[in-house]
This record gives C-alpha cells, sequence and structure tokens, in this order.
C-alpha cells in the first residue's frame, strides 16, 4: 500500500505533465488540420504535423523534463539553493506555453499568406493553454501542503499582526523568590546591598526592565503570554462555519485572478479581426511574456515590479492601440486597470520617496 506522500507525488507529476502534453498535442492536430485543408485535403501533410508532435513531446520529456524532476525530487545541492524562482515553472514556459504561441501565430501567417479563413483558434489560447498553465501555478504552491486535514504552511491565520490572549501562566514574584528576610530588608532598607550583591543586581535589572510597569498593573502572580495574531482561530455559535478559511482553496482563487488579465489578452488575439492581421504578432508576444511571471516566487519581493513591466505597462499600451484601430475588442475596464496599476507603483514605490512629498504639511 502506497504511502500519502506517494501518491500525492504522483498527483502532482501525473497532472503536470498532462498539462505539459495536452495542449501540444491539441494545438498541433488543429494546426494539421488547417494545414490539411490548405492544401487540399492533403493528409500527408497532416501526418507529418502529426508526427512532428509525437516526436517533440517524446524529445523534450526525455531530454528535459524527465532529468529536470529528477534532480528536484533528489533535491540536489544547486537545486535547494534556488528559492527565488522556480525551475519547473520556467521548464514548461520554454518547452509548452511558448511553442504552443508560435503555432498560434504560424496559423494566422499561414491562412494571411494563402489568403483563406478556416479557423481562427478562438477557444483554445484562453481555455486549454492558459488552463494548463494555471493547473501548473496551482501545483507549485500548493506542493508543501497537506491534501487533507488542517492546513499547515498555508494558512491565513499564521502571519495576522496584533496580540491576542493565548494562555496564562503562574510566575512567583520578587518578593516571592527572595528569602522573606531578605526580602523585607531590601524593601524597607532600600538594598544596600546593591553595590556588591549577584542578587541585588537581578532587582536592579528587573527595576529598570520596561515590562515592569507592565506586569505591576496585571494581577500578582499573573503573566500573559501573547501570540502573533490579531483574531481568534475559533468561532463558536451557529453561523461559525462562514469563519472557516483555509490556504489550500485560497490558492486556487488567487491563481485564477493572477491570470485573469492574461487569459483576456490572449482571448482578444482570437476575435477575427485581430487574428488575421499583423497585430496578432504583438499580443501573443506580450501575451507570453506576461506569463512569465510565473517563474517568480510568489513570496519574492520581485514580483509586483515584474507585473508593472512584463505585464500591466506593455497591456495598457496595445490595448489602447487595438481600441484605436479595432474599436472596442477588449473592455475598458482593463486597460483602466493597467494604467492604475501601472500608477500607483510608480507613485508609492518612487514619487513618495521624493522630498516634496515628504512635506508633514501635504495631506
Amino acid at each position: 500500500m502506497p504511502s500519502g506522500k506517494t501518491v500525492k507525488l504522483v498527483l502532482y507529476e501525473v497532472l503536470q505533465f498532462a498539462a505539459l502534453i495536452v495542449p501540444i498535442f491539441v494545438i498541433m492536430e488543429r494546426f494539421a488540420s488547417l494545414i490539411r485543408e490548405v492544401k487540399g485535403q492533403d493528409l500527408t501533410a497532416y501526418w507529418l504535423v502529426v508526427a512532428a508532435s509525437i516526436a517533440y513531446v517524446t524529445s523534450v520529456t526525455l531530454l528535459v523534463w524527465v532529468p529536470l524532476k529528477y534532480l528536484i525530487l533528489k533535491k540536489q545541492r544547486f537545486i535547494r539553493e534556488i528559492t527565488q524562482w522556480r525551475p519547473t515553472a520556467l521548464a514548461y514556459l520554454v518547452l509548452c506555453t511558448l511553442p504552443c504561441f508560435a503555432i498560434l501565430i504560424a496559423s494566422s501567417k499561414v491562412q494571411v499568406d494563402r489568403g483563406h479563413r478556416f479557423d481562427h483558434f478562438a477557444e483554445l489560447p484562453v481555455s486549454l493553454v492558459l488552463f494548463s498553465l494555471i493547473c501548473v501555478d496551482i501545483v507549485e504552491r500548493i506542493r508543501p501542503c497537506r491534501l487533507i486535514g488542517r492546513s499547515d504552511s498555508l494558512d491565513p491565520e499564521i502571519d495576522m499582526p496584533g496580540p491576542i490572549l493565548t494562555h496564562l501562566e503562574q510566575v512567583t514574584t520578587v518578593s516571592g523568590q527572595l528569602h522573606p528576610d531578605e526580602g523585607q530588608n531590601s524593601l524597607t532598607q532600600g538594598h544596600p546591598e546593591a553595590r556588591n550583591g549577584s542578587a541585588s543586581g537581578r532587582w536592579q535589572d528587573f527595576a529598570g526592565s520596561p515590562s515592569r510597569s507592565t506586569l505591576s498593573s496585571r494581577a500578582p502572580g499573573t503573566a500573559y503570554l501573547y501570540s502573533s495574531s490579531s483574531r481568534p482561530r475559533f468561532y463558536s455559535g451557529h453561523l461559525g462555519f462562514l469563519w472557516r478559511r483555509d490556504g489550500r482553496s485560497e490558492v486556487f482563487v488567487d491563481s485564477f485572478l493572477f491570470w485573469f488579465d492574461t487569459v483576456e489578452m490572449v482571448r482578444v488575439a482570437g476575435e477575427p479581426s485581430v487574428f488575421y492581421s499583423a497585430w496578432v504578432f504583438p499580443v501573443y508576444i506580450l501575451g507570453f511574456l506576461s506569463t512569465v511571471r510565473m517563474v517568480v516566487t510568489p513570496q519574492n519581493p520581485l514580483l509586483s515590479s515584474a507585473g508593472v513591466a512584463l505585464q500591466d505597462l506593455p497591456f495598457f499600451i496595445i490595448r489602447v492601440a487595438l481600441i484605436v484601430v479595432f474599436g472596442n475588442v477588449t473592455p475598458v475596464l482593463y486597460p483602466l486597470k493597467n494604467v492604475l496599476v501601472s500608477w500607483t507603483f510608480i507613485y508609492f514605490s518612487f514619487l513618495t520617496k521624493l522630498r516634496i512629498f515628504k512635506s508633514r504639511s501635504m495631506f
């Protein structure tokens, strides 16, 4: 009977491998059908493209994917030292996402050059390629966590600031620690042996400590220990289930929200007016550049600047150009989002550091 860790490992690896090969096979088959139509129902061209896809998947699996996974599972030294980016995500982008986008651009070019409009690949980029990309991202984020029981490493309640009373602990007062006569003498005589006694040194340290006033204001013999959470972990009552949160389920939500802007950009490329024009090149190129953000780990501070440089600023420029040329092929909400995110990042990261913005007279 395999252990739970083995089952989880096999499940994750199967999901990631399926996300690697399925988009390539599906898109290559659509591309092969397109080539057959362009060539006048030539089956030879169809099977050549299919054979090329099988050869490509086999080659990258044996030469790149399997050796990389072996090194990661064996936790080689140079792999363990990588903490700010994800090798699996980089390999997936190079081996799957980049070829898929290249095939989509080639499909547009072939049809434009031949003067045909057989297939504009409207559904594949959004629903298959990017969904597989999201699945790989989710697997990489949720891999350290257990699939059953309580969350151990993604508990959102752990990092919330602010104190909360957790438990009480009995402590002995200072007068109780001293000998009865010594305590009485030290309190009535002003502890005259403070110059040459270790016990008096401890008394002075305690008297000068910042927590003395806090302890003196509480009940005698009681000390309070605090944790780093500002909200209670457990809630009672009939509606207590509404307060439940789990970091593992929030990973799925965060991952989909993280990719929605890229999904909308690639969807625009599926519009016939855009797909059968030269604008399909910058759209897919910028769409792929935005996926490079997945290589950076979610905890890396570089992710914020990478999002602005690789997504929001380029997306805003290309969306404004598309609206000017083709009309409302994309909702106005997305360029507004891009410009607001870019402006707030530049303002709070750079402009607020200037001397003019440090004046206290300003709001």
